[in-house]
Order: structure tokens, then C-alpha cells, then sequence
């Protein structure tokens, strides 16, 4: 072998290492913006699993959402085709996030409810206010939340669904007073 083809060789060797470390550069960033991501969808979910829960004490059907107290989510699932099915009741069933969110859920259960913590701050001002603004001072006032503001949106939305609170736009801002 002759120095120049060793030579060739090895910057070969040097630029494909360099084009394997910039890819997995890459995809390290692909997947650290996945588990942001993904820890936003847990706490919303969370959340969900926590509204959810409000709703089991219910004893007038009609106050619940769409789905019926009698119709429970597997016999839905069931309905789906059978690979679909079996997909879907092991992941809803059987994950670890799965359970986690549930025990995180039931643990947290003796806190206040982000949507009553909202309404309560909502209800010191006589004016709307910012989703934004709202948030800042319930991280404020409580220190151990630490919601998105994408939840806090997503559960002032939900009173104003349920109509606790009111939705005021002024242009491209969207302000929440109490009912």
C-alpha cells in the first residue's frame, strides 16, 4: 500500500467519522425536542387523568361528557379492528407511563385542582387577564406547580367550556375574567 493511497484512506476514514458525529449530533436534538414534547403531553394528560376523576362523583349523567357511564372505553376499543384492539389495550393498560400517570394522579389528588387555583386567581381582579400573567402568579403563589403554558391554556379553556370563566379577545390576545 503506498503512502497517498493510505493517505486517501484515511481522510475517507476522518470525513465519515465526522458525518457520523454530526448525524448523531442531530439526532440527539431530534430527540431531546421529542422528550420535551412528550413531557408536555404527560403533564396534560395528568391533568386529564385528574379531571377525569372529578367526573366519577358525578351522580347526574347528563353533567358528564359525550361517553356514557355505562359504556366503558374497552367495549369502544373491542369495536376497532382486531389488531388495532389488541394494540390499544395493552399500550392504555399494561405501560409504565400508563401506570405512572395514574399513581402520580391518585398522589397528588390532596392538592388543589390547576383549574380551581385559576378560577381563585382569576377571581381577585375585576378586569381580564392574560393566560401569561395568570401563570406567573400562580408560580408565584405556588411554588410546587410548575404547569406548561400550554395546560394553563388548555384548562382555562375547559371553564370556559364548563362556563366558570369568560374568553375576551382584543385583537390577537385572549384575556379570562370570572363568570
Amino acid at each position: 500500500m503506498t503512502s497517498q493511497s493510505a493517505a486517501t484512506l484515511r481522510s475517507r476514514y476522518v470525513a465519515q467519522a465526522a458525518s457520523d458525529l454530526e448525524e448523531n449530533r442531530r439526532r440527539q436534538q431530534e430527540l431531546t425536542e421529542k422528550i420535551k414534547m412528550l413531557k408536555q403531553e404527560e403533564a396534560l394528560l395528568a391533568d386529564i387523568i385528574n379531571l377525569a376523576e372529578q367526573y366519577e362523583g358525578f351522580a347526574d349523567a347528563s353533567r358528564l361528557p359525550e361517553q356514557s357511564q355505562e359504556e366503558p372505553v374497552i367495549e369502544k376499543v373491542k369495536q376497532a379492528p382486531a389488531k388495532t384492539a389488541s394494540r390499544r389495550s395493552t399500550s392504555a393498560t399494561t405501560t409504565p407511563a400508563a401506570k405512572t400517570a395514574q399513581a402520580g394522579a391518585k398522589t397528588k389528588s390532596h392538592q388543589p385542582l390547576l383549574g380551581d387555583l385559576l378560577a381563585d386567581l382569576l377571581g381577585q381582579y375585576d378586569e381580564p387577564r392574560l393566560a401569561k400573567e395568570l401563570r406567573d402568579e400562580l408560580l408565584e403563589k405556588h411554588p410546587d406547580r410548575n404547569p406548561t403554558p400550554q395546560v394553563v391554556r388548555n384548562t382555562l379553556e375547559s371553564l370556559v367550556a364548563k362556563g366558570r370563566i369568560r374568553r375576551h379577545k382584543q385583537q390577537r390576545s385572549v384575556m379570562y375574567s370570572l363568570v
